[in-house]
C-alpha cells in the first residue's frame, strides 16, 4: 500500500473499533454511571503503560466536566499511594488483556478498602474481570498495528468509552456552560492553566501549617480548619520539613492503635514535592499527575514556605477567587 493508503487503513480500523462498541453498550454501562453518580467520593482512574495514559486523559475529562477524579499509578499504589483511595471512591481500571499484573495485585486491596471497581477490558474471562464489580467490554477485533503488538485500536476504543462515560455523567449532572465557567474561572481550561502558580496558590493564613515537634492531634485540627486535606510541617524558621495529608493519616491509623499522641515528625511525608511561584499552573498540574498527588508546596530558594496549591485550585475551585493584581489567592466567603 502507498503511504496514504496505509494511513487510511489505520483510521478505518480504529473507526470500526469504536463503532463496534455501540453494539456492546448495555446494562453494565448504565450500572457504572449509576454507581459513580451515587458515590460520595471521587472517580480514581488507573492503568499501566498506554492504558495509563488513556486513564490520565479520561480523568482530566471527568474533572473538567463536573466529576472529581484522580489518576492512581498502579505500581506506586503498592508503595503508599493506595492511601488516596477511600471507601467512598469508585475505581475505573483499564487493561486491554485483563492480565496487567500491577493492577491484579492492587484489586483485592481496593476492594478491601471498600471502593467499587469498574473495569474497561477486552479480556472478559480474565482475572481482573472476575475481581471487578462491573466489567465494560472495550475489546477490539484487531489492532491497527500490522504486528498486532502496539496498542492502537484498543487504546482508541478505551478512550472513546471513557468519553462516553464522561458525557453521560455530564448530562445526568445537568452540567452546563455556567458550571463549566465556574470550574474554569479564567475562561477556558487552557487559559486557566496559563496562570502563574502565584496567581492561584493559597497564602498567609490560608496555608495549613504546624510546627515540627507538634502532636498529631494539632495537625488534624489544622487540616480540618483549612479544608484542603493536608497540612505543612515547618521548622522554627519557616522552612519546609514535611507534609501530612489525609492519606498519611489513614496509613498511620492502619499501623498504629492511637496516633493522636505521636509527634507530626513520626508520620509526615518528608521532602514533599515543591514548585516555584513563577511556574505555570500547567507545569504544576503536570507534576501532580506525574506523582499522583493533589498538593504542591510553593517555596523560595531557602525552602521557606510561600504558599500551597491544590489540584482543585488549578482546575478552578468553586468559591475560589484568584487575585492576580496582588499575587495572592483568597477564598470567597459568603
Amino acid at each position: 500500500m502507498t503511504i496514504i493508503e496505509q494511513a487510511k487503513n489505520v483510521l478505518t480500523i480504529e473507526a470500526q473499533s469504536i463503532l463496534g462498541l455501540t453494539e456492546r453498550v448495555g446494562p453494565e454501562f448504565a450500572e457504572a454511571v449509576e454507581t459513580i453518580l451515587g458515590a460520595k467520593g471521587r472517580v480514581i482512574l488507573t492503568g499501566m503503560g498506554k492504558s495509563g495514559l488513556v486513564a490520565r486523559k479520561i480523568s482530566a475529562t471527568l474533572n473538567s466536566t463536573g466529576t472529581s477524579s484522580l489518576f492512581l499509578h498502579p505500581a506506586e499504589a503498592i508503595h503508599g499511594d493506595l492511601g488516596m483511595v477511600t471507601s467512598d471512591d469508585v475505581v475505573v481500571a483499564i487493561s486491554n488483556s485483563g492480565h496487567t499484573s500491577e493492577i491484579n495485585r492492587i484489586l483485592p486491596m481496593l476492594k478491601d478498602i471498600g471502593a467499587k471497581v469498574i473495569l474497561f477490558t477486552g479480556g472478559l474471562d480474565s482475572p481482573m474481570a472476575e475481581a471487578s464489580h462491573i466489567v465494560i467490554d472495550v475489546g477490539v477485533e484487531r489492532e491497527a498495528c500490522p504486528l498486532g503488538l502496539a496498542p492502537t485500536a484498543s487504546t482508541t476504543a478505551a478512550l472513546a468509552m471513557g468519553d462516553a462515560l464522561a458525557v453521560v455523567l455530564l448530562n445526568h449532572r445537568r452540567f452546563n456552560k455556567e458550571d463549566f465557567k465556574r470550574f474554569h474561572p479564567g475562561g477556558s481550561l487552557g487559559e486557566r492553566l496559563s496562570l502563574r502558580v502565584k496567581e492561584v496558590m493559597l497564602t498567609d493564613e490560608h496555608v495549613p501549617t504546624v510546627r515540627s515537634g507538634s502532636r498529631v492531634d494539632r495537625a488534624i485540627e489544622e487540616i480540618n480548619a483549612k479544608g484542603i486535606g493536608a497540612t505543612l510541617i515547618t521548622g522554627s524558621d519557616g522552612t519546609l520539613e514535611g507534609i501530612i495529608s489525609d492519606g498519611d493519616l489513614r496509613r498511620a491509623l492502619s499501623s498504629k492503635d492511637n496516633i493522636h499522641h505521636l509527634k507530626v515528625d513520626e508520620i509526615m511525608t518528608r521532602s514533599p514535592k515543591t514548585i516555584d511561584e513563577n511556574d505555570t499552573s500547567a507545569e504544576a498540574l503536570g507534576l501532580m499527575e506525574l506523582n499522583a498527588i493533589t498538593h504542591l508546596v510553593v517555596v523560595d530558594e531557602t525552602r521557606r514556605v510561600k504558599g500551597i496549591v491544590h489540584l482543585h485550585d488549578l482546575l478552578g475551585r468553586e468559591g475560589f477567587i484568584p487575585n492576580a493584581g496582588s499575587n495572592r489567592a483568597t477564598r470567597a466567603h459568603s
